[in-house]
């Protein structure tokens, strides 16, 4: 596939690449700064997401756009801002497969309460949670078709182990309580789901 990646060069981001050109797909990373591309089987296009306009123009003739984008720590409302302009950028250009890496502080962790809400969940976190909660509730409005894949509660580097859980809405956790997975394998999920789509216009999450 023809694939355009948005912040291919980030910790989820540059997995996914990995991931996408393991499989022989044509990718076309979209960074703020190319030099941190060093692929030579990548094209690198520096350009602005919450540009509708540059949107459209990058993913023009491609057969899927995923966005691994993370807005700035000091400004987590340019996620919401990023999201409206990937659906309009999208819609300009005819692109309906849409694949955004979500959050997990929007998922439960009990019937009516989500992982944010609980007194545990760091505060200096919670405004980039909120932020993943608003453009999740944007997608939700988009007829694209769109997936949104939240991590476990804990996402750091590890190994490509292909043995995990998939859910839906509710945070996966382990016999110890632990919501946990490697960005491999976060990754390894991520392009299964463009490969082969389940979750077109819901969300999905993952752990051990």
């Amino acid at each position: 596939m023809k694939v355009i990646l948005y912040g291919a060069s980030g910790f989820i981001g540059s997995r996914i690449l990995n991931e996408l050109l393991s499989r022989n797909h044509q990718v076309t990373g979209v960074v703020r700064d190319i030099s941190k591309i060093a692929n030579p089987d990548v094209e690198a296009l520096a350009s602005d997401i919450c540009s509708s306009d540059q949107v459209a123009e990058i993913v023009a003739g491609s057969d899927a756009v995923i966005s691994a984008y993370a807005a700035p720590f000091s400004a987590p409302e340019k996620l919401v801002e990023a999201t409206k302009s990937l659906i309009h950028g999208l819609k300009k250009s005819k692109i309906r497969r849409l694949i955004v890496v979500g959050g997990a502080g929007n998922l439960e962790v009990s019937p009516g309460v989500q992982l944010l809400e609980t007194p545990e969940f760091p505060a200096a976190w919670k405004p980039v949670a909120l932020a993943h909660r608003e453009a999740f509730r944007v997608l939700l409005t988009s007829d694209l078709d769109w997936t949104s894949f939240s991590p476990a509660a804990l996402i750091e580097p590890g190994v490509k182990t292909g043995k995990y859980r998939l859910g839906q809405d509710d945070l996966v956790v382990d016999a110890k309580g632990e919501s946990r997975i490697s960005a491999e394998d976060y990754a390894t999920a991520l392009v299964d789901e463009l490969e082969n789509p389940k979750h077109i216009q819901r969300r999905f999450t993952i752990g051990y």
